[in-house]
């Protein structure tokens, strides 16, 4: 099948299962809002990030490795599997004998019995997926992400309005979740003909941990660029400001939704694409991609306080003015993500860890600098520059491998827009919504000439030889 038309086919496909999940952070957002406070859910998020944290420790950086060796023909599936549950069963027994430590963490030691029950099923379930999607049963996959849509929307229902549980049903729904995610497609992919545990190929399983070990201090520090401002804003001005923190986060998500429609096919393409005319077909990619995150951005900055309207309750609008500064910052975090997927073809794990300290040092430094000085939007603003960085970074070094062509004169305008669109939003009290609408249809007319020269080099199937 042509390059293009196996992208978009399977860009199609997953977006069944990727919109699902994500639109599922829109509709629950009046809903948690109603049932809970902003401390609790501040408490909560917490609870959910830290869990985030300690995953791809427990499970050493697993996922990553499972769709990359999953993907290539010349290494046995049974043998990825199976060293992908050994490496997890390995990684969890070693994350109990730690429990100790954990309880020590003021917030978390309440909680504790939460988060080894988040991780394990998470883990599990990121197993079965990965593997699933390396299988390229990308109908299944795609299916999943529907179903695990349904049962986290009946176990908040379940958990929240039946029983009132709180902070614990907050989590407890993901457990849920994920742990009937994992059992069906374990099930339905008939996963246990992949479990050879009598013949495991010691060699590979090094080779994933040699892959993989790098992405451990990697995630660490990804961790902290994308999180790390919600323990510096509790600490700093409390759990309630954390709360309309996370719940601003919500709204960039939209523009994930949009990504992640199209990153896991990207993906496969990144993996499986070793042709004549790589670098056009990724320059082509890329230049498409741009344009659709960017023009997203621009709109979700425009449409910030009637989003906030639709789905916060009233003690939460506020959290609007954190969104702009955090669509900046999750617009470049696409794009590190994109080139990220180069360094997960070549197999460049250590590129991917190095770039990635540079953007969680200089999150740190900005938060302790920024967030005394200017509050939460000090945080929002320390994430966009983070993600700018490692943008630059990786635009930079991926050359070595593939030399994407960047339009630099129109990517300076787009984050122009962009940029001046933040500051009316955030210091125009009366008359902001002419001017930023301008901007915005700037922005749309921009790139609207690049999508469709893009869309229509996708959909005629032709190939870039």
């Amino acid at each position: 099948m042509d390059k293009y038309k196996k992208l978009i086919s399977n860009t199609l496909i997953f977006a069944i299962g990727t919109f699902s999940s994500k639109v599922l952070v829109f509709l629950l957002m009046p809903f948690y809002t109603r049932v809970l406070t902003r401390g609790e859910l501040g408490t909560a998020d917490l609870i959910v990030q830290t869990s985030n944290l300690l995953i791809p420790i427990v499970s050493i950086g697993i996922s990553n490795a499972i769709i990359r060796f999953g993907l290539d023909r010349a290494v046995d599936k049974c043998d990825v599997f199976t060293g992908g549950i050994t490496i997890v069963g390995c990684g969890y027994a070693l994350f109990l004998l730690l429990r100790p430590l954990l309880t020590m963490i003021p917030m978390m030691n309440e909680h504790t019995h939460l988060i080894y029950l988040y991780v394990l099923t998470s883990c599990l379930r990121s197993l079965c997926s990965q593997f699933v999607r390396a299988r390229e049963y990308v109908r299944l996959y795609a299916f999943d992400g529907v179903l695990s849509t349904t049962t986290v929307i009946l176990f908040n229902v379940f958990f929240l309005v039946v029983f009132r549980l709180g902070i614990t049903g907050y989590v407890l729904a993901t457990i849920c979740s994920d742990l009937f995610s994992a059992v069906f497609l374990f099930w339905v992919a008939e996963l246990h003909r992949f479990i050879r545990f009598r013949s495991m190929n010691w060699r590979l399983i090094r080779e994933i941990l040699q892959f993989a070990l790098p992405l451990i201090p990697a995630n660490i520090f990804w961790w902290i660029t994308n999180v790390s401002d919600r323990y510096f804003v509790t600490y700093m001005i409390g759990s309630d400001a954390n709360g309309l923190y996370a719940m601003a986060y919500k709204i960039p998500t939209m523009i994930i939704l949009v990504s992640g429609i199209f990153t896991d096919a990207w993906q496969m393409s990144a993996i499986t694409d070793a042709g004549s005319g790589r670098e056009r077909f990724f320059t082509n990619v890329a230049s498409a991609y741009q344009a659709i995150i960017f023009t997203a951005g621009s709109g979700l900055i425009l449409f910030t306080k009637v989003l906030g309207k639709i789905f916060w309750a009233p003690a939460f609008y506020d959290a609007w003015r954190f969104v702009p500064l955090l669509v900046l910052a999750t617009v470049f975090s696409c794009f590190v993500t994109f080139l990220g997927s180069i360094y997960m073809a070549e197999k460049r794990s250590v590129a991917t860890l190095v770039t990635t300290i540079a953007g969680a040092l200089i999150n740190l430094l900005l938060n302790f600098l920024l967030i005394p000085a200017f509050g939460v939007n000090g945080a929002a603003f320390a994430t966009f520059v983070s993600y700018f960085a490692v943008f630059v970074l990786r635009a930079l070094d991926t050359r070595r491998f593939v030399k994407i062509r960047w339009n630099l004169p129109k990517l300076t305008v787009n984050i122009s827009v962009l940029l001046i669109q933040c500051w009316m939003m955030l210091n125009w009290e009366k008359n902001w919504i002419w001017p930023v609408s301008g901007l915005c249809a700037l922005m749309i007319a921009l790139n609207f000439r690049l999508l469709l020269t893009n869309a229509h080099k996708l959909l005629s199937r032709r190939k870039h030889a």
